[in-house]
């Protein structure tokens, strides 16, 4: 049985560019989802109990953002990346190895919510080119969030 055509106003090669951009977007969220969970768990010192809930809070809203970006990548009309071999290879930021310290779980995700601002600006020539409003919204916001939390985060290292 075939599917309906998808007739939301934007060609399928511009669906495809935008979905494409937007699995990037995701390996790099779910990542630094991963990796703000390890942190959770796993961050000792004095500011325990701070980073603790700091993290905790990241990691929720991690998790849903991860949820909004595949139902978009769907909506597009194409499957979502959801193996660690595809986040792996779609993904700019890398998984954790060893438990760091407080202040250096703290520097690296810095790196890490920064570096999902980028690969988040990267969809918008597609975007723009395409009149794709949705996709610039969530953008747009992931981007807010992104580089709001990494100066609360950078913040600390004072």
């Amino acid at each position: 049985m075939q599917s309906m055509p998808i007739n939301i106003g934007i060609e399928e090669h511009d669906r495809s560019e935008i979905a494409q951009g937007l699995s990037h977007l995701l390996a790099d969220t779910y990542t630094l989802y991963l990796k703000t969970h390890n942190f959770h768990w796993n961050v000792t010192g004095p500011m325990f109990q701070t980073l603790h809930l700091m993290f905790e809070q990241q990691y929720n809203e991690l998790a849903l953002a991860v949820d909004l970006i595949a139902e978009r990548i769907r909506a597009l009309g194409f499957p979502a990346p959801g193996t660690y071999k595809e986040f792996v290879e779609l993904s700019s930021i890398r998984e954790e190895e060893g438990v760091p310290s407080a202040q250096e779980m703290i520097r690296k995700l810095v790196e890490g919510q920064e570096a999902v601002v980028p690969t988040a600006r990267s969809i918008f020539p597609a975007v723009e080119r395409s009149h794709d409003e949705p996709t610039a919204d969530l953008l747009t916001q992931r981007m807010q969030v992104h580089e709001k939390t990494a100066w609360m985060l950078r913040s600390l290292l004072v």
